[in-house]
């Protein structure tokens, strides 16, 4: 898993690519629980996301909950693999799509 981030003010974006999984998503995890501090809206391109387990989708709900709070979180770009996962679990409608 790769990832690059810009920041604009207080609006973060991440671009996400590779493998979300049980050895790439606690870097991703702490690197948003840093950078997330002073942002009010998070935003997630997967576009070039292949793959994600659990624990990524653990990552998207822990990002969740701290933007529920602020603006907002939004998803971009899933790739339908990713939304079915989530739409598994349950969990797609709990997330602002684009």
């Amino acid at each position: 898993m790769e990832f690059k981030k810009e920041v604009e003010g207080t609006k973060i974006t991440y671009y996400v690519s590779g493998r979300l999984d049980t050895n790439t998503a606690p870097v991703l995890n702490n690197d948003l629980t840093e950078s997330l501090e002073g942002m009010t809206e998070l935003v997630l391109d997967l576009k070039d996301l292949e793959y994600i387990s659990s624990a990524g989708v653990r990552v998207l709900l822990s990002a969740y909950k701290i933007m529920s709070k602020r603006s907002g979180m939004i998803l971009r770009n899933l790739p339908d693999m990713v939304r079915e996962v989530l739409s598994v679990t349950g969990l797609l409608d709990f997330f602002t799509i684009e």
